[in-house]
């Protein structure tokens, strides 16, 4: 896959990106550069590794999932002007 001066233009179009005739030049051959070089990448055998997060082998933190603090829907609406069954009741805005 390769890309053209047009597609670098339009590509540019879309993006709301004001470019000269010659940065878009300049673009083409960016552009063609960094997609060769992630059809190299699509060449390496990696099977049998394991994604990474991060490149030093660390856990990832987690915290505890546990109910905490909830069920205060009556001090949540408790100072709204009008309220139904805990729910916070508006003026209709849509006929």
């Amino acid at each position: 896959m390769s890309v053209d001066l047009a597609t670098v233009k339009r590509v540019a179009r879309l993006a709301r990106l004001a470019v000269s005739e010659e940065e878009a030049n300049r673009m083409v051959g960016e552009l063609n550069g960094i997609i060769d070089f992630v059809e190299q990448l699509s060449e390496v055998d990696v099977t049998g590794i394991e994604p990474m997060t991060s490149v030093t082998p660390m856990e990832m933190r987690k915290r505890q999932d546990a109910v905490t603090d909830g069920d205060k829907a009556d001090d949540i609406v408790a100072n709204a002007p009008e309220t139904d069954r805990n729910f916070f009741l508006v003026p209709k805005v849509v006929e």
